[in-house]
């Protein structure tokens, strides 16, 4: 699962139509798509407070759920 770097999913939320904080923590390949949709946990990969769906278009945030 990648790691969102923002202290809240409200924060994230706020950053829509900005490039992703983000880093990877998979072993088995890349989990960030710049025109896709994946999951996401933060703020951080041992500190697991808040989970969001992550829709990007263009390197850019669309949504958030």
């Amino acid at each position: 699962m990648l790691v969102a770097r923002y202290k809240t999913k409200k924060a994230l939320k706020e950053e829509v139509g900005k490039p992703l904080m983000y880093a990877e923590t998979s072993l088995f390949g890349r989990e960030y798509d710049p025109d896709g949709t994946f999951s996401a946990v933060g703020p951080s990969a041992y500190q697991r407070k808040w989970y969001a769906t992550i829709t990007m278009k263009d390197g850019k945030i669309a949504k958030v759920t």
